[in-house]
C-alpha cells in the first residue's frame, strides 16, 4: 500500500507540474515532470512483478542447498562458485545470510554447502534458482574443456511455531451416556463428550469426569493437543514437497541453465531463454534478470516449479551441448 499510495502522490504532483508548466510557459519544468514520470513507471513495475510473489511461503525466508554434481573437482569447484555467487546475491540485496552446513570436496572446493537467507521475499526470488546448473570451461585441473553440474535446491523456512485455534461453529459436539466405572451419577447423566472437528474429522471424547463441565474442558485439551500434531505432520508433509519436487540427479540432460565459459562466454536459462554475454557480472550475483524472467513468466510459486519448467531438459538444449553422461569432456 506504501508503494501504490507512493506512486500515485507522484503522479499528482507532476500533473500539478504539468499545470504550472503551462501557467507560466516554463518548458524547462516539462523536464521535471518527465523524470517524475519515469520514477512513477518504474514503481508501476515493480508492483506489476509483486504480484507474481503471491505465493503462501514467498515472505519467507530462504533454506538454500548446493550439491556438486557430475565433474569431480571441476564439479566441486562449480559448487563453490554458485555458493558465493548466491552469497553476492544475498549481500546486493541486504539479506542476512547463515551458513549452516559446508562439506568441503577432497581436493578443491564443495562437496555441498546449505544456508539460510532471511531479508523481504527472500525465498519468493530464491526459489526461481531450484534445478540443474551446467559449467562449461577450461578445467584448471586438467586443462581441457570440461562440463560439471551442480544441483540447487531452495525451499522456505518455516516458522515451528503451530498456533492451535478451535473454532466451536467448526465442531460437532454431543453428549451421551457414560459408560465406564464411576458411580451411579456417572451412568446416569448425559456426562460424556465427544467432540468432532469437522474440517479435518478428528474424534476425541472422554468420559472420565463425573461432570459434563470437566470431560468437555479435557476432550478440548485432548483435541488441541490433536490438531498440533496434525498441522505438524502437515508441514512435515510440505517439506518433502518442496524437497521431492526438485530432488533430482544433478546430470547431463536436466540443467536449467547453462553457463559456459569456453569457448565462447554465455550465460543461459532453458527455462526463460534469457541470456547474457556477461558472466563476470553474473557470478558475481548479478542473477535478477533470470529470477524476475522466472517469475514473470507465470511460475506460480509451486514447488519445484524452478526444476519442472518446460525446457528444463533435453540432450541439444544450450550451448555447449555435447557432454557425455560420465562426466565431462566435450
Amino acid at each position: 500500500m506504501e508503494l501504490w499510495d507512493g506512486t500515485a502522490k507522484r503522479l499528482e504532483d507532476a500533473q500539478v507540474l504539468m499545470q504550472l508548466a503551462a501557467e507560466e510557459g516554463d518548458a524547462s519544468v516539462l523536464d521535471e515532470v518527465g523524470r517524475e514520470l519515469e520514477v512513477a513507471a518504474a514503481k508501476v513495475g515493480e508492483m506489476e512483478f509483486a504480484r507474481m510473489l503471491g505465493g503462501k511461503a514467498d515472505p519467507n525466508p530462504a533454506i538454500l542447498s548446493i550439491n556438486a554434481g557430475q565433474g569431480g573437482n571441476d564439479a566441486n569447484e562449480w559448487a563453490a562458485m554458485l555458493l558465493r555467487m548466491y552469497l553476492r546475491y544475498c549481500e546486493r540485496r541486504g539479506y542476512a545470510v547463515e551458513v549452516i552446513d559446508q562439506q568441503d570436496g577432497d581436493e578443491a572446493g564443495l562437496k555441498s554447502a546449505t544456508f539460510v537467507a532471511r531479508g523481504p521475499y527472500a525465498y519468493g526470488y530464491l526459489k526461481a534458482e531450484s534445478g540443474v546448473h551446467r559449467l562449461v570451461r577450461i578445467s584448471p585441473f586438467s586443462g581441457r574443456r570440461e562440463t560439471s553440474f551442480a544441483s540447487v535446491l531452495c525451499i522456505p523456512e518455516i516458522d515451528d511455531d503451530i498456533d492451535v485455534k478451535v473454532d466451536e461453529k467448526d465442531l460437532r459436539i454431543d453428549t451421551y451416556r457414560s459408560s465406564g466405572a464411576g458411580g451411579q451419577h456417572v451412568n446416569k447423566t448425559d456426562s460424556a463428550v465427544r467432540l468432532t472437528h469437522l474440517p479435518t474429522g478428528i474424534v476425541v471424547a472422554c468420559q472420565n469426569e463425573r461432570s459434563q463441565h470437566k470431560n468437555k474442558a479435557m476432550a478440548f485439551k485432548i483435541l488441541r493437543a490433536r490438531l498440533y500434531e496434525f498441522e505438524r505432520e502437515k508441514r512435515e508433509k510440505e517439506m518433502q514437497q518442496f524437497q521431492s519436487s526438485v530432488n533430482k540427479a544433478a546430470g547431463f540432460g536436466s540443467q536449467d541453465r547453462n553457463y559456459v565459459l569456453a569457448p565462447y562466454r554465455l550465460v543461459k536459462d532453458l527455462r526463460t531463454g534469457v541470456e547474457t554475454g556477461n558472466v563476470d557480472a553474473v557470478l558475481d550475483g548479478q542473477i535478477d534478470q533470470f529470477i524476475h524472467a522466472f517469475l514473470m513468466q507465470g511460475a506460480d510459486g509451486a514447488p519445484g516449479a524452478a526444476a519442472g519448467a518446460p525446457g528444463g531438459g533435453g540432450t541439444g538444449a544450450g550451448p555447449g551441448a555435447g557432454a557425455n553422461a560420465a562426466g565431462g569432456k566435450t
